[in-house]
């Protein structure tokens, strides 16, 4: 599935070109402006560049409008999840907003879920705007454009936890300096101290070069060391990256607790 999302969004991004290639009027701008200009809806879009805005100048809320699992497992870095446990009513997730805004229905909010025909933005910011939210909008394009436009991914402990112990293709890097790594790391964990990114230090980065879309999972000492590896491979072809914004102390405990896998 999410190879399908990344193909419709290379799609689009092909699309975008195109038009403006043909000087269609569609096309004004660049694809970080673009959007899908669906017609008849509850809620007006935003485009990438105005995501990035938001996020900078805290101008509105990002919400993750999908379930749980999928916002812990990589959401938009600065993006909240508020969903109800799984098969709950719809007015749960109305409610679940209500009290992130604490009850102010004006404030701005902007929705994203899985891209171009993922229906959870849709569907939750059409039942906002029927609870009396009047600052609903949608970032329709969603994670799969945010990640093929390299757009900053943060993943929860509960999805590090998971992916680290379940999925056998993935790419774990750990930032922190090189000491700190001969004197305690985690196995099948590589080393990139953020220390020496200025110097090139990603060049020598065992990252995978047979496939572009493996998963690739930051993590450091803290937030700024694995934010600061993430932004440098986001300068890079590599798409399915995601930092943990956690420290390590935190990680190595819940890897060593017997129930944090059961949680």
């Amino acid at each position: 599935m999410a190879r399908l999302h990344r193909a419709g969004a290379a799609a689009l991004i092909g699309a975008f070109i195109w038009g403006a290639a043909t000087g269609s009027a569609a096309a004004q701008g660049s694809v970080y402006q673009a959007t899908l200009g669906e017609k008849s809806q509850k809620t007006a879009e935003v485009s990438t560049e105005e995501v990035r805005r938001i996020l900078a100048d805290g101008s509105a809320i990002l919400l993750d409008s999908r379930p749980r699992a999928q916002y812990a497992a990589g959401h938009i870095a600065g993006a909240k999840n508020v969903a109800p446990p799984a098969n709950a009513p719809a007015s749960d997730y109305v409610s679940a907003v209500e009290n992130l805004v604490q009850g102010d229905k004006r404030k701005a909010l902007v929705l994203y879920c899985n891209g171009q025909y993922c229906q959870a933005s849709r569907t939750l910011g059409d039942q906002l705007v029927a609870a009396g939210f009047t600052n609903v909008r949608r970032y329709q394009l969603g994670l799969p454009m945010w990640r093929t436009l390299n757009g900053l991914v943060e993943i929860e402990l509960e999805g590090i936890l998971r992916i680290y112990k379940s999925d056998q293709t993935a790419v774990f890097l750990d930032a922190r300096p090189a000491a700190h790594f001969t004197k305690l790391s985690l196995p099948g964990t590589y080393n990139v101290p953020a220390d020496g990114l200025a110097n090139g230090g990603l060049r020598n980065a065992p990252m995978p070069n047979n496939d572009f879309n493996t998963r690739v999972v930051l993590f450091g000492r803290d937030f700024a060391q694995a934010r600061a590896l993430a932004e440098a491979i986001a300068k890079t072809p590599y798409q399915n990256v995601s930092y943990f914004p956690g420290t390590f102390q935190a990680l190595v405990a819940a890897l060593n607790d017997p129930t944090a896998s059961r949680r």
